[in-house]
């Protein structure tokens, strides 16, 4: 008996469904957990005081940190403001940042500062950095996770959730918020609420109350387990970071 064309149709779509992998869906919003009254502010408001980086590039202006740099004053190599109270491994951190549209910036963790082998500046660090950006469009948004100085690039987009395995390679199990949701929670040339929880191998941001990122560091030979914190100016064009209402409490 010969196969209708409807029936053909049908059978390849099962034989497809079967064989390839199913699509990422878009998850539901998953919501920040609620600020922990242990947090407590690891920068003052009035000055540098704890903080250290190049001088002509960090100031604090009306209660907020600023970055900047300028064609008169640029910054040799991506430096950084590094905080010398702790070097913390699984850690809550919550803070506000506002930035330029010409660059970008990041926030660093479980991080080294790198003095020896002539670096280009008195404050490189290099780690696992919370990307810092005023853009609206994927994939170049707040948010993913990058590996700064490191091998592996990018080791999250935002809205993924990632695990990186022993054999140095990541699988990406789920998705969301996608780019029209990214478009109406993040807060264009304005301030931008970020929480990082580090806890074990799982890395957790969060922006404007919304999980952006869920990631598992399971490479056993590149995974960070703690460091220092610190924030970025990137070198290359002229640019200005924001940092406000810093607040830390470790987890263990």
């Amino acid at each position: 008996m010969r196969s209708s064309p409807t029936l053909l149709a049908g059978l390849l779509v099962v034989v497809l469904t079967t064989l390839l992998p199913a699509p990422l869906r878009a998850r539901q919003p998953i919501p920040a957990p609620a600020e922990s009254p242990d947090l407590r502010p690891i920068f003052n408001g009035r000055d540098l005081e704890g903080w250290d980086g190049d001088p002509r590039l960090w100031a604090v202006r009306d209660g907020a940190i600023r970055g900047e740099t300028t064609d008169a004053v640029p910054c040799k190599g991506n430096t950084f403001l590094i905080w010398k109270g702790a070097t913390p491994g699984d850690f809550e951190l919550r803070l506000s940042f506002r930035c330029s549209a010409s660059n970008n910036s990041g926030i660093q963790y479980r991080s080294r500062h790198i003095t020896e082998g002539n670096p280009p500046n008195a404050w490189v660090v290099r780690g696992y950095q919370h990307e810092v950006r005023n853009e609206l469009r994927f994939p170049n948004v707040a948010g993913f996770i990058y590996d700064e100085g490191g091998t592996r690039g990018r080791l999250t987009g935002v809205g993924e959730t990632v695990v990186w395995h022993a054999t140095g390679k990541p699988t990406v199990t789920a998705t969301g918020p996608d780019q029209a949701a990214f478009e109406k929670l993040f807060r264009l040339d304005d301030w931008n609420d970020i929480i990082i929880l580090a806890d074990g191998t799982r890395i957790r941001h969060f922006l404007n109350g919304v999980q952006v990122v869920d990631f598992t560091d399971d490479d056993p030979d590149r995974a960070l387990r703690d460091g220092i914190l610190a924030l970025q100016l990137h070198a290359g064009k002229p640019m200005w970071v924001e940092f406000r209402t810093i607040r830390f409490r470790p987890l263990r």
